[in-house]
């Protein structure tokens, strides 16, 4: 397979360019309460409502770097949040990220997230349109779910504000619903979770056998308590959290929609398997993977897998699959995994494991206890053994480590 592809932006894409920079045509509108200048933020004299935040999300494509250096284009998302609407254009299109930024909401906020579909440059022939499903979501307003027969899709230059109450606590995840294999497939998938109010108790408040002293921030890595749920207890208290998505590409499907080719579905297999977008060893590389000059050199890739804590923490593993073909195992044999929900819900007994398997669209909330654990270098991977490649390469793939400090 050869790296090296390029790309042009036909005249009539152009021509679409020069549209959407005329303040008459462009359509990009942000709903935001308070937000006087829409860019989903609130500075100056703008008033923040309480309990609300604003987010604004693009959809297009671009392109990522394999772990073994191949290109891969894909379709995604970014987070634009504080651009302004007459920017969106020109700053989103080739900037879409793998996987999608994470979104990160507190029980019972009124989120408003902004959806803006800044059209296919490598292909301006498709006029696809997107939208944003949060899936796991219990009974979803139909008109925000996301699921283009029963809501609104999101045509080229234009966009929608979905409304949401942050529903219970727990790791769910979010992804393009329209022509859903495809595009998922082709990379719009991210990370989503929402924290409890248990979060949010007066300091000195006790839980079970647990006296609750609160993070400032909520972020960490302050002294602090945190929660994956109202567990009553302090039973699900971690210190440190990481979400790790599993996700895979069939790089001929890619390659095919790149180069106007009809679609393999039936043929699919991934072949480069993923943690957060990227293979090992980049999944623990602080420096995200070469920014791919095809995409004007914005890096597409910024979330590593890399998990690290202090001896005696413990650490919230957001366990999530988005694969669109496998089941995947992935296996801590040096630190037991105690997990503590499953599907964003808690679960009525915690049980202890060295391994999950996750199909497509089901997530775990996994508590790793430090205190017995010595310092050193442990291994997540996934005991799939063919899926430790980056297509041909050994040693690599589905796989990222933990050190314990």
């Amino acid at each position: 397979m050869n790296g090296n592809k390029g790309f042009a932006i036909p005249g009539l894409f152009l021509l679409f360019l020069v549209l959407a920079s005329s303040p008459g045509w462009a359509a990009i509108t942000v709903q935001c309460p308070g937000d006087t200048n829409g860019d989903a933020i609130w500075t100056g004299p703008e008033v923040r409502p309480e309990n609300t935040v604003c987010i604004h999300l693009t959809a297009g494509d671009g392109f990522i770097r394999m772990a073994d250096g191949y290109l891969q284009y894909i379709f995604g998302f970014n987070d634009f949040t504080g651009t302004p609407p007459d920017q969106i254009m020109d700053q989103a299109m080739l900037s879409q990220q793998f996987p999608a930024p994470t979104i990160k909401v507190k029980e019972g906020q009124d989120v408003y997230l902004t959806l803006s579909n800044v059209g296919m440059v490598q292909r301006p022939d498709l006029f696809d349109a997107h939208t944003v499903h949060w899936h796991g979501y219990p009974f979803q307003t139909p008109v925000f779910d996301g699921e283009p027969m029963a809501s609104i899709s999101i045509n080229m230059g234009s966009s929608l504000t979905y409304y949401y109450v942050a529903p219970d606590p727990g790791t769910y995840m979010y992804h393009c619903h329209f022509e859903a294999t495809e595009h998922m497939q082709m990379g719009m998938l991210g990370n989503l979770y929402v924290t409890p109010r248990q979060d949010d108790l007066p300091d000195g408040a006790v839980l079970g056998s647990h006296v609750h002293h609160p993070d400032p921030d909520g972020n960490g890595p302050l002294p602090g308590d945190r929660y994956v749920f109202n567990d009553g207890d302090g039973s699900t208290r971690y210190d440190v959290d990481y979400p790790i998505q599993i996700l895979a590409f069939d790089p001929r499907f890619h390659d095919a929609s790149m180069n106007v080719q009809p679609l393999p579905f039936a043929m699919m297999r991934d072949t480069y398997p993923m943690l957060n977008g990227r293979g090992y060893p980049d999944t623990v590389s602080l420096t995200p993977p070469t920014p791919p000059d095809e995409n004007g050199g914005r890096v597409s890739q910024p979330m590593n897998s890399l998990i690290t804590a202090s001896r005696g923490q413990r650490i919230l593993l957001r366990i999530s699959s988005l694969s669109t073909v496998e089941f995947y195992t992935l296996s801590s044999p040096g630190i037991p995994m105690l997990v503590v929900g499953k599907d964003a819900k808690q679960l009525p007994a915690y049980f202890t494991t060295n391994s999950l398997t996750l199909g497509g669209g089901e997530s775990y909330d996994v508590i790793l206890d430090t205190a017995d654990i010595a310092q050193g270098t442990y291994f997540l991977y996934t005991t799939n053994l063919h899926n430790l490649s980056n297509y041909n390469e050994d040693f690599g793939g589905m796989m990222t480590e933990i050190v314990i400090n």
